[in-house]
């Protein structure tokens, strides 16, 4: 009797279009706000998944993350065989390539999962479902730790204008926007790059669509810090953002061209 098949993996192949250095905004960020969850796990596993035609991502992520938990491991998972085969080479300590999808099929729960450009090709339907299973595999809360996380966004191609929303195992927490800011003309230019879960809601009456409305009115009353450089004006922008709408960090993510909130404050409605 032949040996029993090994399920299939859940999901669908993507396109796989990937550059070097693609993902540096959303590293940058994990790095910072996860690091500490990361050095307190046990064994802290991260999962890039979906990380397409070429390594790279998954190469970069592990090198990022080792700046400020030196044990963490990256596992990177595709749901194209041929892909798992082609990144086989670039293994190393503390970097395996596997094949499946949405049933990340790694050992113990990690500690991140990022999922960049992987749900843009899907429905918006299809969204909720995918992200209640990619958090139920995350590591669980427990005294003292808020569990593992979820960062799921999109991209342009070059990585300059990215938005991400960030899961626990609870579920969504917050949207974040990330930008070099001399390639910006108003912060509206951001929302091509909205994750598939609020790029079709930005439209009058959704929250996002207020919320980018108002980020390009405080950005327009900001002009005159222009002349401090465009670091400064986005800088005064987000902080008028601020008396109306639940930003969740500080001006030293600002200065990076970030701005974090709230996720229930830019929820779809139903």
């Amino acid at each position: 009797m032949p040996p029993p098949r090994a399920p299939r993996p859940l999901g669908t192949v993507t396109r796989g279009t990937t550059n070097p250095n693609r993902l540096r905004r959303m590293d940058r960020w994990i790095v910072a706000t996860h690091g500490a969850e990361l050095r307190r796990a046990a064994d802290p596993v991260a999962v890039d998944l979906g990380y397409g035609a070429a390594p790279w991502t998954a190469v970069e992520l592990l090198h990022r993350l080792r700046t400020v938990a030196p044990h963490a491991r990256v596992v990177g998972v595709e749901i194209d065989p041929a892909r798992v085969a082609a990144a086989e080479p670039y293994a190393r300590a503390g970097l395996v390539f596997r094949h499946g999808g949405f049933e990340v099929p790694v050992s113990p729960a990690p500690a991140l999962i990022r999922a960049a450009n992987v749900l843009r090709q899907y429905d918006e339907e299809e969204v909720a479902d995918v992200w209640r299973r990619l958090c139920a595999r995350l590591a669980p809360a427990s005294e003292g730790s808020r569990g593992g996380l979820l960062v799921e966004g999109t991209c342009d191609e070059i990585g300059r204008r990215h938005v991400w929303v960030a899961l626990g195992p609870e579920g969504p927490r917050t949207v974040t926007l990330a930008t070099r800011l001399g390639s910006l003309d108003r912060p509206s230019d951001l929302a091509e790059r909205l994750p598939k879960a609020l790029i079709h809601r930005n439209v009058p009456g959704e929250p996002v669509h207020a919320f980018l409305r108002d980020f390009d009115r405080a950005w327009a009353a900001a002009a005159p810090y222009a002349s401090y450089g465009a670091r400064q004006r986005w800088m005064r922008a987000v902080r008028d953002l601020t008396a109306d709408w639940p930003v969740t960090d500080g001006p030293a993510r600002w200065r990076q061209g970030e701005v974090t909130v709230r996720w229930q404050a830019l929820a779809p409605r139903t």
